[in-house]
């Protein structure tokens, strides 16, 4: 759950960790919502075994489509599965009922193919918010999209009765294309729901909410459209009581999971932050290789999403984390891509017949880069973020090129004086994970993408 609202480069928010490092990135600023483009002809697309219809919001991919259904969190022996059992190992233990049983229910094969309403109207996510943007996610359609967080089954599943549950899966935003980044990656979120008997049990005297509080949902015209302006003490309905001893228990169970398996030494930190469903909300930063780095979001849930989900009487806390996140650090795996790798020469150096020996990751092999620039004018009246974003144009190159790919960056940008045109320059650094390019084979994945830019995005070659 938890993103971040702050993100590296030009990404902007969502809950739960990204799959990308974040060293303290610094906050980035809203944009005004985009127009919806008028609908083509109506066309269908199935996924995930359903059939949708498509619009002028339908910017998901076959590339993309592809990866739905590979569950490398399941995957036996892979990184990230090892990662999720130690996660859920955790949990079970941690919390256990009167008869020693796991408290925490575990959903880790859940539909990534929501409504817009799972993945925002439900979590209090303003209606112009830049997270909802078509440069930021895959929508199948205007009412539907591939989940960019895991906190999209929040409310289904409280509004099914639970109250301790674990969703694990993948997720999938539009982003940038660098060692750290992809477009699917994998969140462990969980809830826990509590009731006054439960959170009071040594102080019945004391209650969840304020005496002034008259139990009403908030008009959802009074949601702000930054979280900035919200008291991040304590929610107004909620006691301070109420909301200290809860903050208390979620803070002592997360260190806890941080000392699991980062080292019972490790150094951390807590930092307030902002997230439009906690109130208040944290991050914790843990200082490794002479960095501080976030490694998850946390906060107490907002009374409004319990009330949509039909409960009245209970406070929760929620957390996110981003599974390779923690499997890059903890098996030293220096490139994303790595985690979609089926080379028996990566996957065999992992095993699930001891979780708590993470072995270091060893390079197959150095297989040498291969660069080539891209320049192209934008056309006429185009500027970047404005009629043109290189979210597309990494999309593009991911569907022609895929897991070639190894960075882009845009290393050149101006704008003539006289014409009036942005010109742009893209370095695209080719490397297969397994065997070794040649640079004619490359040159020809250039030259399609290329073409390709030409035709989907009007520009002109330079």
């Amino acid at each position: 759950m938890l993103l971040t609202l702050r993100v590296q480069g030009t990404r902007h928010c969502l809950p739960a960790c990204a799959n990308g490092f974040r060293f303290l990135a610094s906050s980035a600023a809203p944009e005004k919502s985009e127009k919806v483009p008028p609908a083509p002809a109506q066309s269908q697309l199935e996924v995930n075994g359903s059939t949708y219809a498509t619009d002028g919001w339908t910017n998901v991919t076959p590339k993309i489509l592809s990866y739905l259904g590979a569950n490398k969190h399941l995957q036996t022996d892979h990184p990230l599965s090892i990662i999720r059992q130690r996660i859920v190992n955790y949990f079970y233990g941690a919390y256990r009922n009167q008869r020693g049983n796991p408290l925490f229910s575990v959903y880790d094969k859940l539909n990534p193919v929501v409504t817009v309403q799972q993945n925002f109207d439900n979590l209090l996510i303003p209606a112009d918010h830049v997270s909802r943007q078509k440069s930021d996610c895959y929508y199948v359609n205007e009412q539907h999209l591939l989940r960019a967080h895991t906190t999209a089954h929040q409310v289904e599943l409280i509004s099914g009765g639970l109250d301790n549950f674990l969703v694990v899966g993948e997720v999938y935003r539009r982003d940038e294309i660098d060692s750290t980044h992809y477009p699917v990656f994998h969140q462990a979120d969980a809830v826990r729901l509590v009731t006054k008997d439960k959170l009071f049990e040594r102080n019945p005297g004391l209650e969840l909410f304020e005496e002034t509080w008259s139990g009403q949902l908030a008009d959802p015209k009074l949601i702000l459209p930054s979280s900035k302006f919200m008291d991040q003490t304590k929610q107004p309905c909620h006691t301070l009581e109420a909301v200290k001893l809860m903050e208390h228990e979620m803070k002592h169970v997360l260190v806890g999971l941080t000392k699991d398996l980062f080292g019972p030494r490790i150094k951390y930190r807590w930092v307030d932050t902002y997230f439009p469903f906690t109130q208040p909300s944290w991050e914790l930063e843990i200082y490794f290789k002479d960095n501080w780095l976030e490694v998850l979001g946390c906060g107490i849930m907002r009374h409004e999403i319990l009330q949509k989900a039909g409960v009245h009487q209970s406070i929760g806390y929620a957390f996110g984390v981003g599974l390779e996140r923690l499997a890059m650090v903890l098996f030293d795996i220096p490139d994303i891509r790595l985690f979609w790798s089926n080379d028996s020469g990566f996957l065999s150096q992992f095993s699930e017949k001891d979780l708590h020996n993470l072995p270091k990751y060893k390079p197959i092999s150095h297989y040498p880069q291969c660069t080539n620039d891209l320049s192209f004018w934008l056309p006429e009246n185009v500027e970047v973020d404005a009629g043109f974003s290189p979210n597309d144009f990494y999309d593009l190159v991911r569907s022609l090129a895929g897991d070639m790919v190894e960075q882009i960056s845009l290393v050149d940008k101006f704008k003539h004086p006289k014409t009036g045109r942005t010109s742009l320059c893209f370095r695209i650094v080719y490397r297969h994970m397994e065997r070794t390019l040649t640079q004619a084979e490359v040159n020809e994945v250039h030259k399609h993408i290329a073409s390709a830019s030409v035709d989907s995005f009007n520009v002109q070659i330079r």
